[in-house]
């Protein structure tokens, strides 16, 4: 005689909440590290950005300006992976810039290009 149970077996993962606790803690932390922008000020002279960058020394970091545009990144070999690049309303003057960091806050001071003017005077004969 057989016997067969009408409900069927219901089996449960255990682990599936943990799994998808973790997923979702680790995807707001992924999201808010993403959306952690740059303190930003500017005054008649300079542009200030502060960010940070936790793990990555001075020499894994590398900032690069091209007219109005500074990309950060972190060098190959670095214990951690950084990018970012930000565009700015006047083009920056990258001889007269600074850059500092101390204890994984990375400060920039990045000076304002003054426009020279390339008007010529003709003389009148």
């Amino acid at each position: 005689m057989m016997f067969a149970s009408s409900h069927p077996v219901l089996r449960r993962n255990v682990y599936a909440p943990t799994g998808r606790a973790l997923e979702r803690f680790l995807g707001e932390a992924i999201a808010e590290n993403r959306n952690a922008s740059p303190q930003y000020k500017q005054d008649e002279v300079a542009f200030h950005l502060t960010l940070d960058v936790p793990g990555v020394s001075r020499e894994h970091l590398s900032i690069a300006i091209e007219d109005s545009v500074v990309r950060i990144s972190s060098r190959e070999g670095a214990p951690r992976t950084y990018r970012a690049a930000y565009e700015l309303p006047a083009e920056i003057n990258a001889s007269e810039s600074e850059a500092k960091l101390e204890n994984g806050v990375l400060t920039l001071k990045l000076t304002k290009k003054i426009a020279a003017s390339s008007a010529v005077e003709l003389t009148i004969q």
